[in-house]
């Protein structure tokens, strides 16, 4: 399975589609973790966290995890902030 990505954009009416679109591509064999690159983002805001922690619900739920690589310094700042950059097991 390839990374997934996060979009350049990411704002709170783009939160939910962004979810459902990355659930509808999970493959029924799922690796042990699955891969999110974070690294394009460049305008967000709370709701790229809540799309982030929504997908590792799913990906828990199915027995697999979720790693976040290449989080930019401002969504890493965020991410502290509300104290979830530990379920975010960056890579």
């Amino acid at each position: 399975m390839s990374p997934l990505k996060l979009p350049p954009i990411l704002l709170h009416d783009l939160a939910g589609t962004c979810l459902a679109k990355w659930v509808a591509q999970l493959p029924p064999d799922l690796p042990s973790a699955v891969l999110l690159d974070a690294s394009g983002v460049v305008e967000f805001d709370s709701s790229a966290l809540a799309v982030l922690l929504g997908l590792r619900r799913v990906l828990t739920q199915k027995g697999s995890a979720l790693q976040v690589q290449g989080m930019t310094p401002r969504l890493r700042e965020l991410a502290i902030l509300y104290g979830v950059m530990d379920l975010l097991q960056p890579a």
